[in-house]
């Protein structure tokens, strides 16, 4: 049975574990060019990228066409550019990766001919792969393969919006009243990441590189290493934060997860305090692991799991060379769009629907300043982008209605015929706008109330190609660990502070202003997805050259040498 050798001491939330197994088919200012000569990161093996999300969706475009299933023929590329099912004269699009972790690791995987094992969720995801469940992409390269996990709606409902997002979720952003326990999820949860532990061992060699991403996968490193040869390395990034063990004591099923992490080689986290607090839980509810806090190294079940601190950054160049694209009419149409009258100070909020994301402390904060300074009435406007997420979710459901409801009354207290204090959008902003809106926001305001790092405010300061724009950043984020000195440091539950930063933050000079960003800028740059891929490859290279030849053991004197940090 799976996780047998577990011993609690401290009591854990239980949750059953099904012997059954769930099986698939087979198959400038402020910029540095340090790094122009780097030729990037090098992976020691055949890369097997595995995540939730995948790096390109095939979509329909034609719905009220005939079902796809009905043709035996391959798909073949349409004549207006997509792709194209003959039989069923059906359209296909592809949605390819715009930003974050899939845009970044992408061509990553295509230079190492590598493969990426993702649950296929777009509407004709199906309807091109092969008998496997493997595609060719990119679709005009085919450079590597995407495997994809064909999930049933009760998986998807258990898995992801379940235990992931019922559970997982608040947990780690520390929300234990919010955890939803429903009575299936957890088996779903286990059934689904034995799928994806199953495509793996269908694709790993013995020198391979297996690196999961992220909570949706916590089971999955032991599932993985129990079926794939000795030497191959399993790597994973956890890129949200970690719980203390206080609040971890709170988890469904929490020793297996445990258990399940320390299948891998090498762990990896944005800060140093999420890797401790990890170590922390280890040492609490595993007596059976041996845990260095020295070396950061726990030593169970005849394995050593190196863990590590790099946080995540964004691409950067791409950013500013999207903002400095944009001109003026093109800020001139939004303003026209939605309402806001030109010449208008501009702050910015750009969130998902999440409670972690502090968008009400935001609006107290906000209207707090409108009281304090009815000088701005009718000279600021706050232009808060939110995108509804997990919206099967009640606890999402209610967050959207309060941040709603908010924004209303607030309007409805200071606004005017021709202005309104908060401008609240939930459309989807092409990557343009959202340059545009970066670029030219006078301040923008990131009031997390937890974030495992937090990339808006690296994507604004990337974008921020005109060195007059202040980050009001909040002190519960990851990123506040890179950026806090020269950001506006805002508590986000203390509203009164947070307004008067961000009085501050428009009345600075343009000199601090350029003084602020321009080291901010540097340390963005510094710092940006290829750097964090280059500094996860060195030490996925230094756990590889150690684990895959003495099964799992490390050279403690040696793996005490960090590699260099990004500044």
């Amino acid at each position: 049975m799976l996780f047998q050798r577990m011993r609690v001491p401290e009591r854990l939330p239980t949750t059953t574990v099904s012997d059954r197994q769930y099986r698939t088919r087979a198959s400038d200012r402020g910029r540095t060019d340090d790094a122009s000569g780097d030729d990037g990161p090098s992976c020691p093996g055949s890369l097997i990228v595995v995540s939730n999300r995948q790096p390109y969706r095939h979509e329909f475009e034609d719905e009220s066409a005939s079902d796809p299933t009905s043709s035996d023929e391959p798909s073949s590329l349409g004549t207006d550019g997509g792709l194209a099912r003959p039989n069923a004269q059906r359209s296909i699009t592809v949605d390819e990766p715009t930003g974050g972790l899939t845009a970044g690791l992408d061509p990553v995987v295509q230079e190492t001919d590598g493969t990426w094992i993702a649950w296929g969720d777009g509407d004709a995801d199906f309807a091109v792969t092969d008998d496997d469940n493997c595609v060719a992409v990119p679709p005009d390269e085919e450079a590597y393969t995407l495997r994809r996990l064909d999930l049933s709606e009760e998986a998807i409902d258990a898995y992801y919006y379940g235990f992931s997002n019922r559970v997982l979720w608040p947990l780690c952003h520390g929300f234990p009243d919010l955890i939803e326990n429903r009575p299936t999820d957890f088996e779903w949860y286990q059934r689904v990441n034995e799928q994806f532990a199953e495509a793996v061992s269908e694709h790993a060699d013995e020198n391979a590189v297996v690196w999961l991403q992220d909570y949706h996968l916590a089971l999955a490193p032991r599932l993985i290493r129990e079926s794939i040869p000795d030497s191959t390395t399993v790597a994973h990034f956890w890129h949200i934060p970690w719980p203390t063990p206080t609040t971890f004591r709170h988890c469904p099923g929490g020793g297996h997860l445990l258990e399940g992490l320390l299948g891998n080689d090498l762990l990896g986290f944005h800060v140093e305090g999420y890797a401790d607090r990890f170590l922390d839980c280890v040492d609490r509810f595993l007596p059976a692991a041996d845990v260095d806090r020295t070396r950061r190294t726990v030593r169970y079940d005849g394995r050593t799991t190196r863990v590590v601190a790099t946080p995540m950054g964004v691409d950067a160049e791409a950013y500013d060379s999207d903002a400095r694209s944009t001109d003026r009419d093109r800020l001139t149409a939004l303003f026209e769009e939605y309402g806001i009258p030109q010449g208008t100070t501009l702050g910015l909020g750009l969130d998902r629907l999440d409670y972690t994301k502090g968008i009400p402390e935001r609006l107290a904060a906000l209207e707090r300043f409108f009281e304090r300074n009815p000088g701005w009435r009718g000279a600021f406007t706050f232009v808060q982008k939110a995108t509804p997420s997990r919206t099967e979710i009640g606890t999402y459901q209610q967050y959207g209605d309060l941040v709603r409801s908010e924004v209303q009354r607030i309007n409805r207290r200071f606004g005017t015929a021709d202005w309104r204090p908060i401008v609240y959008t939930e459309d989807v902003l092409p990557r343009e706008d959202l340059c545009t809106l970066y670029r030219h926001a006078d301040a923008m305001v990131v009031s997390s109330l937890v974030d495992g790092m937090n990339l808006v405010a690296q994507e604004y300061v990337a974008a921020s190609v005109d060195g007059d724009g202040a980050l009001l950043l909040s002190n519960r984020v990851g990123a506040h660990e890179r950026l806090g000195s020269h950001a506006l440091t805002i508590d986000p539950a203390d509203t009164a502070g947070v307004a008067a930063q961000l009085e501050y933050a428009l009345s600075m000079s343009a000199h601090e202003r350029q003084r602020r960003l321009n080291t901010l800028r540097q340390r963005v740059f510094s710092g940006d997805i290829q750097s964090w891929m280059a500094t996860q490859f060195d030490w996925i290279n230094r756990v590889h050259d150690k684990s895959g030849r003495t099964g799992g053991r490390m050279d403690s004197e040696s793996d005490s040498r960090e590699p260099t940090p990004p500044v």
